[in-house]
């Protein structure tokens, strides 16, 4: 079981062991969010100036904000993250 995640060291402590897998888990879960928030963002620079954007935008938005509801992300790091896409996405005056 333990073989299976990857984990190459192991501790003697019962509850250590169960924390190791926990954080392993979660690791992965994390790490699973970070990617799509990545891929949304991605996808909204992307539909600049096309149909989609505002959908692509709003979408990108919703998984930053749950990224940071989660802990995934820190919530001003989110901020910022938005504050950005925003100012990409705007029109140039």
């Amino acid at each position: 079981k333990i073989e299976e995640k990857g984990i190459t060291h192991m501790a003697n402590i019962k509850s250590q062991k169960k924390r190791i897998l926990t954080n392993a888990k979660s690791a992965e879960r994390n790490k699973a969010v970070r990617a799509e928030v990545k891929t949304r963002v991605k996808a909204a620079q992307a539909a600049v100036g096309t149909d989609g954007e505002t959908e692509a935008l709003r979408l990108a938005i919703k998984r930053i904000d749950k990224a940071a509801q989660k802990g995934v992300m820190h919530k001003n790091a989110a901020a910022r993250k938005k504050s950005r896409l925003m100012k990409q996405l705007q029109p140039a005056d």
